[in-house]
């Protein structure tokens, strides 16, 4: 099985990096809210040493959060399908049959883009719509995400359902 670009832990670090800063938003919406009214609060001097201390653990968190994904996200095209598996702590396998295929996309957003990295979208027969993309692999080379993407459709053309 292959695996990710390695700039891709960047990526999956910059994902952790929304999930911290979606912690630390309540405690300021609360200081903001009572600031509005009024309240007058006192915060410690010492809570801004905590909060910079609490911030960096969150991203040290992250980042080891990030290399664990990495080095856990695999992908392989074998004569069936498409298979990847993925999770630190609980591990998912999946494998997407080539004559379900129906799309292949690839994604660049903001970050991929500035890493070099591009996401591929597999959608499929039983998946399409607004569930989006069955399939999915981040973190991919431009280069890379091409070739997969030319070998899942050639693959999938070639293993189309004929019926019974």
């Amino acid at each position: 099985m292959k695996n990710l670009h390695p700039s891709s832990i960047w990526l999956f670090f910059f994902q952790g990096v929304r999930a911290v800063l979606f912690l630390l938003i309540p405690p300021f919406y609360f200081l903001f809210i009572f600031s509005v009214r009024g309240v007058d609060i006192e915060i410690p001097v010492i809570f801004p040493i905590l909060f910079i201390v609490w911030f960096i653990i969150l991203l040290v968190i992250a980042y080891i959060w990030a290399k664990l994904s990495y080095q856990n996200y695999k992908y392989e095209l074998t004569d069936n399908g498409f298979k990847k598996e993925l999770g630190v702590i609980r591990k998912k396998y999946v494998t997407i049959p080539y004559d379900r295929i129906q799309n292949v996309d690839i994604d660049r957003g903001i970050i991929a883009r500035i890493l070099g990295l591009s996401d591929i979208k597999i959608q499929t027969a039983g998946m399409s719509g607004m569930m989006g993309a069955e399939g999915r692999l981040p973190g991919l080379s431009v280069q890379d995400a091409e070739i997969v993407r030319d070998d899942l459709i050639k693959r999938a053309k070639t293993h189309t359902n004929q019926g019974v």
